[in-house]
């Protein structure tokens, strides 16, 4: 997968899936559909430039919070209500949010991609 979401082109994006479903269709059938299905709309992030791509696709991010999230309610077993859920992700994105220091990995290359692709519908 990381050779469709790391191809330089869209077109060479489409070939690395068909070798992906070439190696993985018979141990995983429904992973074809599955990536065709939302196609669409992976082509508008696989049509972008490197320098937008790396910016808009924080994997590590996501990953990190998914994992705080668990960490906090991997203690209570039990909630009286969903509203008591709440109050505890709520408090714990309070704690992970002040952790969160980094910058946008290459945000400068990316905006300017961003404003010559959409001119003046970006604020600098």
């Amino acid at each position: 997968m990381r050779a469709i979401y790391g191809a330089p082109t869209l077109a060479d994006a489409e070939q690395a899936l068909e070798r992906f479903a070439d190696r993985w269709d018979t141990k995983y059938p429904a992973s074809r559909p599955s990536w065709l299905a939302d196609w669409d709309r992976l082509r508008v992030f696989l049509d972008s430039p490197p320098a937008i791509r790396r910016a808009v696709y924080p994997t590590h991010a996501i990953e990190s919070l998914n994992y705080a999230l668990r960490k906090v309610l991997k203690g209570r077993s039990a909630f009286p209500n969903d509203e008591s859920i709440m109050k505890v992700l709520y408090m714990g994105l309070q704690h992970v949010a002040k952790k969160w220091t980094q910058p946008i990995p290459e945000w400068k290359a990316a905006l300017h991609q961003f404003v010559r692709l959409f001119g003046e519908r970006v604020p600098v």
